[in-house]
């Protein structure tokens, strides 16, 4: 605190005693004192005051900058999360469009066999049971085992 050395307090001590002599010397020592510790302990307690009070500013400043860090990430997240929903959104109707694109091309031609009621007979089911069941196309027999040499008509129908 301040820059008192052993000789400077010497000094003082001398000066007081010669000034207020031996009867009241040890008096004014122990009210010197009693001054003195006074004084530090509120030196003390407005230190820890002040401590208290920067404690608590850096808190609430940490709290701050964690809740706007976490308005950030929860607004980051939103927007991912809404690109995300809107992207889904977009696949999806361009799968439905394809899908509706596909039903109508293969009941297009369904519907031109003729039959009033709209319904169609699928030529597969008559001609193969076991494409309706698996979905598969009826593949052609091929060539006769007897006829060593297949036909233009035997190759195309194979691809």
């Amino acid at each position: 605190m301040f820059d008192i050395g052993f000789s400077e307090l010497f000094v003082i001590a001398i000066v007081a005693l010669l000034v207020l002599g031996p009867e009241r010397l040890p008096k004014a020592a122990r009210f010197a004192g009693l001054w003195v510790r006074r004084a530090r302990a509120q030196w003390h307690s407005v230190k820890s005051e002040l401590e208290h009070e920067l404690a608590a500013e850096e808190l609430k400043r940490n709290l701050r900058d964690t809740e706007q860090t976490l308005r950030e990430a929860h607004d980051e997240l939103k927007s991912g999360l809404d690109e995300a929903r809107n992207r889904i959104q977009r696949e999806g109707d361009a799968l439905r469009r394809g899908v509706d694109e596909i039903d109508a091309n293969l009941r297009a031609p369904a519907g031109d066999n003729g039959h009033a009621d709209g319904s169609s007979v699928d030529s597969t089911s008559a001609a193969d049971p076991a494409a309706t069941v698996t979905g598969a196309e009826p593949q052609s027999p091929g060539p006769e085992p007897h006829d060593p040499s297949p036909t233009a008509d035997d190759a195309v129908e194979r691809r």
